[in-house]
């Protein structure tokens, strides 16, 4: 009978273990108990939440006691928080949120992820806290003070939520977002900010062990654990989801498309340059980028070419460097340190952009420019001489070893010089020119 699967399963397990051993401690209800173990370190951004949503429907398939999400992070995108936040209030897997190891923060976001957790726990010597807003989008960083106390007051009411749901010290919860406070794990236990301090992973798990949870005894003690790593598309992601790696985008999409663009047929740069802005238009979902920054870097692309156009000795090269540098400086906002980027990246970038319009980008341009001197476009605007009388019912001239049929609007005596303006078929359009300079002996 289907009701007597699950006991006479049991039976057998246990006749197997009685009659091949089992290792010591190890008991046939511990095949059942499943720990499932997420390992979140770095900054929280799409890929995070993509990667937490993923390891949550794995946990509920297999059927885990609890989801344990061991978490080191500086802070990361509001977004992506909420994002994560109400998959956690939404699961029905025990979430667990393990501060590790041992001098790990949760920082910024890292804090609201923690109080959002049906069970939060530190290791030793780790902190939690400093969750003070700070805008990342355009304008950001000169958001004027309106802005700010909005920004400021949401997420001061939405992390009191969250601690309040969790039955956690609200009042430090909001300081954490208006004050920027920060807490050690023994005085975030003390105060009520987490549930437990573990200093390692299964002593993390024997505490858990017992703990009613949405009404549920979790039994973690001895359980196995099945640890649910990022794919190779969420570590991808996870890795280019930075300033430097959006800045080297940005810079491969300029010479690219610039080069291709200044040498026809080239291919090569004008692939890579499509494939770089694509990777850079997805990314900037995860890294959204300064409108006033963009605009200067624009600027600069702009100031590089005029200066191929027109003589300004290199007056125009020091302004497009110089709205470079700004540009890059103000395209990421510098206020988080995981954002910042540093002038070891933007000096360079604005150094070897400057290098590459002027000697590579800007003499492309002057070649297009430049007259022919092969083939037949090589004819037009020559002065040659006619052998005979010119006029519009034709004539001859001598050009480049050959004999050419000539014509011309205005009657030209044999001898004198004329101009060539376009050619049709086998007969050249011309007109009464001016000598050619005698060349110095």
């Amino acid at each position: 009978m289907p009701g007597c699967r699950k006991p006479m399963g049991r039976v057998m397990l246990s006749l197997a273990l009685a009659l091949l051993g089992s290792p010591p401690g190890w008991t046939a209800g511990q095949a059942e108990r499943r720990v499932c173990v997420a390992r979140v370190q770095g900054t929280i951004g799409p890929a995070t939440a993509t990667y937490l949503a993923r390891a949550r429907a794995e946990a509920a398939a297999q059927g885990a006691q609890c989801l344990v999400i061991e978490l080191d992070t500086p802070g990361g995108l509001l977004e992506a928080t909420k994002e994560i936040v109400q998959g956690f209030l939404g699961s029905p897997v025990p979430i667990v949120v393990y501060v590790s190891p041992p001098g790990a923060w949760a920082g910024s976001a890292g804090c609201f992820i923690t109080l959002a957790a049906d069970v939060a726990a530190m290791a030793p010597t780790t902190s939690i806290g400093a969750a003070h807003p700070v805008g990342i989008g355009p304008g950001s960083e000169k958001q004027d003070g309106e802005m700010k106390r909005k920004l400021e007051n949401f997420t001061a009411s939405y992390i009191e939520a969250i601690a309040a749901k969790r039955h956690r010290n609200t009042a430090w919860a909001m300081a954490s977002v208006r004050e920027s406070a920060s807490l050690t794990a023994d005085k975030a236990l003390e105060l009520g900010v987490i549930d437990l301090i573990a200093r390692d992973l299964p002593d993390l798990l024997a505490q858990l062990d017992g703990r009613v949870v949405n009404g549920r005894a979790l039994e973690t003690a001895g359980a196995a654990t099945i640890s649910l790593p990022m794919t190779f598309r969420e570590k991808a992601f996870q890795a280019f989801a930075h300033p430097q790696v959006m800045l080297i985008l940005m810079l491969i999409v300029m010479y690219g498309i610039i080069g291709e663009l200044t040498s026809p047929g080239a291919i090569l740069p004008g692939v890579a340059g499509a494939i770089a802005l694509v990777l850079l238009l997805y990314l900037a979902s995860a890294l959204p980028m300064n409108l006033a920054g963009l605009a200067l870097v624009g600027i600069a692309i702009a100031l590089f070419v005029f200066d191929a156009f027109t003589p300004t000795h290199g007056v125009l090269t020091v302004g497009g460097m110089i709205a470079f540098f700004l540009g890059i400086l103000m395209l990421f906002d510098r206020s988080e340190p995981f954002l910042r980027l540093s002038l070891t990246w933007i000096l360079p970038a604005t150094v070897v952009t400057a290098l590459f319009f002027t000697f590579i980008a800007g003499a492309g341009i002057r070649a297009q420019r430049a007259p022919a001197k092969t083939g037949m476009e090589a004819l037009i605007g020559r002065t040659v001489t006619a052998l005979e009388p010119i006029d519009a019912r034709g004539g001859r001239v001598f050009l480049e070893g050959e004999y050419w049929t000539a014509e011309s609007a205005e009657p030209v005596a044999a001898g004198q010089p004329v101009e060539i303006l376009a050619r049709e078929g086998l007969t050249l359009k011309v007109k009464p020119g001016i000598p050619p300079k005698e060349e110095p002996p």
